[in-house]
Parts: structure tokens; C-alpha cells; sequence
């Protein structure tokens, strides 16, 4: 998939952005906005296939951050950016709210000082409530409430559309993205700085590292030993959308130190989820689902929301977070080497990105390099919605009489339109695989889990891409 670069492109690209989640797609956009020629670089056959497609998908305002750290800023700064930029490119969000539920003594006890915290966050809309007011907004909740701290901000996103709108935003302001260049090695020259990838070399004259759960890797090839990355497994129940009038807002528990705890959300698709776990592991790769896992996540379940176990469990999925031995983000220029590494960006990251590539803008500026925004960008693009808060295709009477592909229903469970696989196949980011196409579209993403509709999609997306649609896009070097 490739853009004309913008700037003077001679072979070497002025930045090279490593890794195509929401952060890194979030730098190469924001920097693409400038005179600058940028190449963004991921390990895997489609953008944001990583971290960024598997976690908890909450808008955070950032109320439970620790002040005055550099997470708690950039997520304070990116809640806003994030929401304008929904809004001006049709990423599903859905205001519903949180509340922390408090369970035992300690956790009441513990409600003021993370009121005053929200505070110092700059967040002032919290209020702490007794058990009367949160049984009245979730009846459904188990025995035993005793207080609560609502956050009436917090809201749910669509992960899958932000990531993609990102990237695709960053392609058309003429960034190269190069897809299957996993970074296996890096010689630094004086001018310039060539990353060997398993398709060819790419030469930069500026590299960051947003690599995710490989940022440490990369960040030892350029020399450096400043952090290790463990990957923390968090397993997930979805449960069907029927049990989505049991959570109408956020359900959080009251934090710890290894993270937000077990939380139950409504999904921006008419889901329930429940999760994550947090399981730190060796293998950066496992995100299978485990016994441990599921035994786990029912015992909440049972304490939290018991009703909600009665109802059918959709899918079940494990995310892996990049957990690093640092309290706050890892975000550090190296001007000598032109290097610039973004680590330990934690599932905040979602919230925060668009906020980190403004960061990033600045510290390369700092680091020496010219960064001139320029007056001629093309407009956001206009994402396909696949949210249930604004009108689906299948339910646009207008749109369908003027394409009938919008009426013919292929996943029925999800409520996806022949229409719609085909304009994935065709978009300026394409679907290349079945997985691509399920964040692009929701098929093959409800109750059965594409036993039905699935021999319908896979020909569809075949059928696409004999006419040159969804594997066809690909640069190589």
C-alpha cells in the first residue's frame, strides 16, 4: 500500500515510523501533516493487527491517572483530540458513562482520595454515590455494593475504525505504508539510517520506534538497554447483545497497581464485555484463551453481575499489552543517532495517541528536525460506520435504493451488507484476510462466529480480489 511520499523524496524518507498501531499510525499522520516524507512500517499484513485490535476499547478521560506523569497529560489531551476526531470522521463513540463500584470497606474508604485525584487530573465530574443510586442505574449488579465514584465521561469507542482511520488519513496526507517489514536489524550511517526488514531495506534519515510489544527490541538494535517489555495477557468474555440492557454504562472496579482490575462495559457493537484478566507472560505471541482465564473471569462474572452469566457468552478473546518496568511512558529523543523511541505505551495508548504524536511532533522538532505544517491537507476520511449509535447500511432506505449491494444482508448476526465487504475490499487500506476484513465490517463477529455466513463472506472477499481488491495492495522495497 503506498502514497505518494510529500516532501523531497530521494530515496530516503525523512521519518520512518515502526509499527502500525494506533500510535504509530496516529505519529505517521501527524507528521505527514508536515513537509516531511514518511514511511510508516509494520511486522504484520495489515494495520493494526496487534495490540491495538484486542483491548477494552474505553474513551478514557484520564480521571485515574497518576498526576503529573506524562500519561496523565497526553491522556487528558488526547480524551478531547480523540472525540473531535471521531466526530469529524464518523468513528463510532458512545457516551455512556462509568461508575467504580465499590465492594468491601477499604474500597469506600478509598473513594474520596480518587476523587481528589480526578481533580488533580483536571477531571471535576465526579461524584461519590452511596449503594441506593448505583442499584437504581444497574439493578443487575451482585449483592453487596456499598458506595461508588461515578465518572460521567468516560465513553466507548470503536478501536478497529480508529486505528484504520488513522492510518488511512496518514496514507492520504502521502505517507508510505509498507506493510510486512518486520525490522530485523539497523545500521546507522551519518546521514541516514537503513532498516533491514524481511522485504527489502528501508533508508530514513529519522526512525520512530513505536513497535508496540517489539519496541525493545528495536530500541536495543539502535544500542540502548533502557526497559524490557512483558507481555500481559488480558482475556475477554463478549457476551450477546441480548444482555446489553443489564450494562448501560462502564462498570469499574476500584484500581491496584497491576492495572484497572475487572471491569464490565457495554460495547460500542450492542455487546457486554467482561475482562480483562492480566497475566504476565514470556511469549509474545500467546493470545490464546485458557482454562485459568475462563475460571477466573466466571468468578468475577458471578461476583459482579451474576445474571449476566445466564446469558450466552458470543466470543471469548485475549489481548496482549505491552507491560514495560517503567511507571509512566517511556516517550525519549536520541538526537545523535536521530532516533526517537515511543515505549510503554499501556492500553491508554487508545485514548492518548493522537496526543503522543503531538508530543513526538515536538520532540523531533526540539531534536532538530524542520517540521513545517503544510496548507494543502486533504480532508479526513469518512469511515464506514460499524457501530450501533448512527444508522447501519442495512437500515438506510436512501442508500439502498441507490445501491441495492447495501440491502442484501451476508452476516446475519452482525447485520453486514454485501456492500459493505465489497467497499472494504476496495478502500484505500483494504482488507487482506478474513481477520482484516472482521474490523472493517463485524462479520464472522457474532453469535456464530461465521458458521453461517462464513463460506458466504470468504467468497465475496475472493471475488474482490480476483477484480484486484483486498490482497492486491503492496509495496515492496
Amino acid at each position: 500500500m503506498t502514497a505518494t511520499p510529500h516532501g523531497p523524496y530521494d530515496g530516503v524518507f525523512d521519518v520512518a515510523v515502526l509499527g502500525g498501531g494506533i500510535v504509530g499510525a496516529a505519529i505517521a499522520r501527524e507528521l505527514s501533516g508536515c513537509d516531511v516524507s514518511v514511511a510508516l512500517l509494520e511486522a504484520r499484513d495489515d494495520v493494526g493487527d496487534g495490540t491495538s485490535k484486542a483491548n477494552t476499547a474505553i474513551l478514557h478521560t484520564g480521571f485515574d491517572a497518576r498526576p503529573g506523569t506524562l500519561e496523565s497529560r497526553l491522556v487528558t489531551r488526547g480524551y478531547h483530540l480523540l472525540g473531535a476526531y471521531a466526530k469529524a470522521t464518523g468513528i463510532p463513540v458512545e457516551h455512556t458513562g462509568a461508575v467504580l463500584v465499590a465492594w468491601n470497606e477499604e474500597e469506600v474508604q478509598s473513594l474520596p482520595g480518587l476523587k481528589e485525584k480526578a481533580e488533580a487530573n483536571g477531571y471535576e465530574h465526579c461524584r461519590i454515590v452511596d449503594a441506593d443510586e448505583i442499584y437504581q442505574g444497574l439493578p443487575d449488579l451482585g449483592e453487596g455494593v456499598l458506595g461508588g465514584l461515578t465518572v460521567p465521561d468516560e465513553s466507548i469507542i470503536c478501536t478497529w475504525t480508529t486505528n484504520l482511520a488513522l492510518a488511512t488519513d496518514a496514507q492520504q496526507r502521502g505517507t508510505t505504508i509498507l506493510l510486512e517489514h518486520a525490522v530485523t536489524g539497523v545500521g546507522e550511517e551519518e546521514q541516514a539510517t537503513t532498516l533491514h526488514t524481511a522485504r527489502g531495506d528501508v533508508r530514513a534519515r529519522w526512525v520512530v520506534n513505536a513497535a508496540g510489544l517489539g519496541a525493545d527490541d528495536i530500541d536495543r538494535l539502535f544500542g540502548h538497554d533502557r526497559f524490557t517489555v512483558t507481555p500481559r495477557r488480558g482475556e475477554l468474555f463478549v457476551f450477546d447483545k441480548l444482555a446489553r440492557p443489564m450494562a448501560n454504562k462502564i462498570v469499574l472496579p476500584v484500581p491496584t497497581s497491576r492495572g484497572k482490575g475487572v471491569l464490565i462495559s457495554p460495547t460500542i457493537y450492542g455487546n457486554v464485555m467482561l475482562g480483562p484478566t492480566a497475566e504476565d507472560l514470556t511469549d509474545r505471541t500467546d493470545t490464546a484463551t485458557s482454562e485459568d482465564g475462563y475460571d477466573f473471569l466466571l468468578g468475577k462474572g458471578a461476583q459482579l453481575m451474576p445474571r449476566l452469566l445466564a446469558e450466552e457468552v458470543t466470543a471469548a478473546y485475549a489481548g496482549l499489552r505491552a507491560a514495560i518496568d517503567h511507571s509512566d511512558y517511556l516517550i525519549e529523543a536520541t538526537p545523535e543517532q536521530r532516533y526517537l523511541l515511543v515505549g510503554g505505551i499501556r492500553s491508554t495508548g487508545l485514548t492518548a495517541g493522537i496526543a503522543i504524536a503531538e508530543h513526538v511532533r515536538t520532540l523531533l522538532e526540539e531534536a532538530g528536525l524542520a517540521l513545517r505544517t503544510r496548507n494543502d491537507l486533504p480532508a479526513p476520511p469518512q469511515m464506514p460506520n460499524i457501530g450501533e449509535t448512527a444508522l447501519r447500511p442495512y437500515q438506510d432506505a436512501d442508500l439502498i435504493a441507490r445501491d441495492h449491494a447495501y440491502g442484501t444482508i451476508v452476516c446475519f448476526c452482525e447485520r453486514v451488507t454485501e456492500g459493505e465487504i465489497r467497499d472494504a475490499c476496495h478502500a484505500p487500506l483494504p482488507a487482506r484476510s478474513l481477520e482484516g476484513l472482521r474490523r472493517r465490517t463485524r462479520a464472522l463477529n457474532g453469535r456464530c462466529q461465521g458458521f453461517f455466513c462464513g463460506a458466504a463472506v470468504t467468497s465475496l472477499q475472493e471475488e474482490h480480489h480476483a477484480h484486484d481488491g483486498c490482497n492486491s495492495h503492496h509495496k515492496d522495497n
